[in-house]
């Protein structure tokens, strides 16, 4: 019962997203303003357990990336925010390599080929779950609703989400910071 309100929930959201609403004009998003959420470590959900194909087709599961950090983006081809973001996505999975994994989770895209050109254009270093249904996206929705993308989620070692940048990352160093918080965190140890 709990995925079908979630699907419902998200479903009215994805779709409300690319309705003509107050405020999205035509561009298909629901603008969002960057706002960080961090889950102290006591109050997170149960892991996320999405799995996916990526854009070419081979399966990609979080519960194998489970004790390390992963950074999750969700975005689309079409959204203007997520092409104006990528290279700050770039910058930080470059700053944090070795410290925590990115994944994307490309949603609404109606051709896989859209969703390759825009990482291609964008040379996005890590892989993407395809969901152009946005089925995956009901494990995150549980825990922090999703209005539109760009979101990005950053799971603790254990699956959980941790932290979650609503709309288009304010900077480098705020998820760069974010990945070291919850890195730390994991270690026991403080500061970053």
């Amino acid at each position: 019962m709990r995925n079908l309100v979630a699907l419902l929930a998200l479903l009215t959201v994805v779709t409300t997203g690319c309705s003509s609403l107050d405020g999205t004009g035509d561009k298909g998003f629901i603008s969002q303003d960057g706002a960080v959420t961090q889950i102290p470590a006591a109050d997170r959900g149960e892991a996320i357990d999405v799995t996916g194909e990526d854009l070419d087709g081979k399966q990609i599961s979080f519960a194998d990336l489970r004790g390390g950090v992963v950074v999750v983006n969700v975005w689309g081809a079409w959204c203007t925010p997520c092409r104006v973001e990528q290279p700050d996505l770039n910058e930080a999975a470059e700053q944090t390599a070795g410290a925590a994994e990115f994944v994307g989770l490309n949603i609404r895209d109606a051709s896989v080929d859209n969703a390759r050109a825009f990482v291609r254009t964008n040379e996005v270093p890590y892989p993407s779950i395809y969901d152009p249904d946005s089925k995956a996206l009901l494990d995150f929705s549980a825990v922090h609703p999703v209005r539109s993308p760009p979101t990005t989620f950053v799971l603790d070692r254990e699956g959980r989400v941790a932290a979650v940048v609503s709309g288009r990352l304010p900077s480098v160093g705020t998820l760069v910071t974010l990945v070291e918080d919850v890195d730390n965190e994991s270690r026991g140890t403080t500061g970053g």
